[in-house]
């Protein structure tokens, strides 16, 4: 994020949500190595909801995630890998660069399940 460009100030203040139901890591993976149908169908869906940022993310960062599940049985840390990797394969920073990450989660009607996150530079 380059502090000077105005517009990444907004990206602090501004939550960007997208409706879609948070998949968790068991209904992603088949055995160890190969992803499953499912979460293929999630990583393109995701990618292709998410928004053009202006900001480029440098330097350490802060990312916060607050999810929308339907289930009261759903782990908060479950979709967590997942989201954070469509997050850097769209924005283009590594994960490592990730100092904070905050995880909220709300319980909602089944079939209005959603990912809003944020990302700031630290």
């Amino acid at each position: 994020m380059n502090k000077n460009n105005p517009k990444c100030r907004n990206c602090k203040e501004r939550f960007n949500k997208l409706n879609i139901k948070p998949l968790s890591v068991n209904q992603a993976w088949q055995g160890k190595r190969f992803k499953t149908p499912k979460y293929n169908k999630f990583q393109r869906e995701m990618l292709s909801m998410l928004p053009k940022l202006k900001c480029d993310f440098t330097g350490n960062l802060k990312v916060s995630i607050h999810y929308g599940f339907s289930s009261k049985l759903s782990d908060i840390d479950n979709p967590c890998k997942l989201v954070l990797d469509c997050l850097v394969k769209k924005y283009r920073f590594d994960d490592r660069q990730i100092y904070e990450l905050i995880q909220t989660k709300e319980i909602v009607k089944k079939g209005q399940e959603f990912i809003e996150f944020n990302i700031v530079q630290l």
